[in-house]
């Protein structure tokens, strides 16, 4: 019988709600602690009555990073905190970012502040309709040193790109270029790098590189990754243009984010990859690993992705199902995927990447493919194989009888598991529910002692929607972050 039942910053969503299987520690609360009003840091500077400024004593370059790490208006605010501040904004490194920042503005900034910028966000609609004031402001003096440059988009990305658009991207102004020789960060967006520009570029401190919506040729690309970036360690591509095939060949990239029309991406040789996410594997895309030996973080990889594969050699992945195993994948530490709740095809995948440790899901459909059960079927899967399964996320979980079999599977039989993670929708979530689940889910007879049931109404990273380069550097890109 079955079981039952920087400022790159977002916004912050809603903290959500969640019930835990195990309470946390009772926390104690001096009395007197909550009537305690200090004033904010820096208040005192002025020598006025309270505690000790300890946050001013701190030496210029300390307090010029953290004014570096504000938001732009914030930290040019910081003058009027005391005496102690007010010279630290006009000569700390300057975090430039234009959202949120009337366009008169940013460049009384830049003539009002003394100091170096080493961070610049611009609109990219700027080098298309304004290019004349984007290239005055790229030519201050004060961006020498620059470190950041950032191109951000001030509307959400279309992938029905209209190819009347696409032939209006112009090149950006060369004055974008000058900083070549200090650039650490890049996002370049909604524009055309031509070969003969491309060609002649060279970046060798840039880390982190990110095209949004760019038109540039498939050697050009590969121009950019194989000689043009040489400390190149993340690169972001999301819906470039005129590129129908990527060949990776880098000895120190570690991280690839891909969102675009590809066709292939081969990994030939990348000994230091150690994540590749495919944000965008519902077109007919194809993605051979060839030699990726530390490649750990692998996803989203969809059920809907039509006729797309993921090979590592010669076995292959197609639409989920382990279509030959010729070899098992032992680097793949954590996997993420958006598919029904099928249990079957889970573990195919378990057996592929027989070194998993977290799985994340997300359901496609209301429906889940069967009903998930596996008393007898799947009896002998945990004793015949070494599982390392310890975090289990699955979203848009409604508790109905065949999501509860899949998720009381893993709660009887995986021995190091320690975390279940069920995101619900606000309507489900109730204390009801909660009490409902581990009852149905009998996390009473779990197998591993340790393990800890969550139901929340949050919900875990989906990268697949993000356009900026910091998801790439995540050792858990898909680890909520709320």
């Amino acid at each position: 019988m079955e079981p039952t039942g920087r400022s790159t910053k977002r916004m912050r969503p809603a903290p959500p709600h969640t019930h835990e299987s195990t309470p946390g520690p009772a926390e104690t609360t001096d009395p007197a602690a909550g009537r305690t009003q200090h004033p904010p840091p820096g208040a005192g500077g002025d020598g006025g009555e309270g505690p000790p400024d300890r946050i001013s004593d701190l030496p210029d370059a300390v307090l010029g990073e953290i004014i570096f790490l504000l938001p732009t208006m914030e930290g040019a605010r910081t003058q009027a905190l005391a005496s102690r501040w007010r010279h630290l904004w006009r000569t700390a490194p300057l975090n430039l970012d234009c959202r949120g920042i009337p366009g008169n503005l940013p460049g009384a900034i830049l003539s009002a502040h003394g100091g170096p910028v080493h961070r610049l966000c611009l609109p990219s609609l700027l080098l298309q309709y304004r290019a004349d004031v984007a290239g005055t402001w790229l030519r201050s003096p004060s961006l020498d040193t620059l470190q950041e440059l950032e191109f951000y988009l001030e509307l959400p990305i279309t992938y029905r790109f209209s190819f009347s658009r696409l032939q209006l991207l112009q090149p950006p102004p060369a004055s974008i270029f000058r900083f070549s020789s200090t650039l650490r960060v890049a996002t370049i967006s909604q524009c055309h790098l031509p070969d003969n520009t491309v060609e002649t570029l060279q970046f060798p401190l840039l880390n982190k590189l990110a095209l949004v919506e760019v038109k540039i040729s498939e050697g050009s690309l590969q121009s950019i990754i194989t000689s043009g970036c040489p400390a190149l360690e993340s690169l972001l591509l999301r819906t470039s243009f005129d590129i129908r095939g990527l060949r990776i060949n880098s000895p120190i990239l570690k991280s690839i984010g891909v969102h675009s029309r590809f066709v292939e991406l081969i990994i030939q040789d990348a000994p230091s990859l150690e994540r590749l996410l495919c944000l965008r594997m519902d077109m007919r895309m194809r993605v051979s690993v060839l030699s990726a030996p530390r490649l750990a973080t692998l996803g989203y990889i969809s059920q809907d992705s039509q006729d797309s594969k993921i090979m590592f050699g010669s076995t292959v992945i197609q639409r989920l199902c382990v279509v030959s195993l010729t070899m098992v994948v032992p680097t793949i530490k954590i996997l993420a995927v958006h598919m029904n709740f099928n249990l079957d095809m889970v573990i195919e995948l378990m057996k592929c990447f027989v070194c998993l440790e977290k799985l994340y899901m997300k359901i496609q459909t209301d429906s889940p493919a069967g009903t998930n059960f596996w008393r007898h079927k799947h009896r002998n899967f945990f004793t015949s194989q070494d599982i390392r399964l310890k975090t289990l996320v699955l979203g848009h979980y409604r508790g109905i009888q065949a999501q509860v079999n899949f998720v009381t599977f893993f709660i009887l039989n995986a021995k190091l598991l320690e975390s279940i993670r069920l995101e619900v929708d606000s309507r489900d979530y109730n204390d009801r529910f909660f009490a409902e689940q581990c009852r149905m889910l009998q996390m009473e007879n779990r197998i591993s002692r340790g393990a800890q049931l969550c139901v929340t109404t949050g919900s875990h990273n989906d990268v697949s929607s993000t356009v900026d380069l910091n998801d790439l550097d995540l050792a858990d890109p898909f680890a909520c972050r709320c």
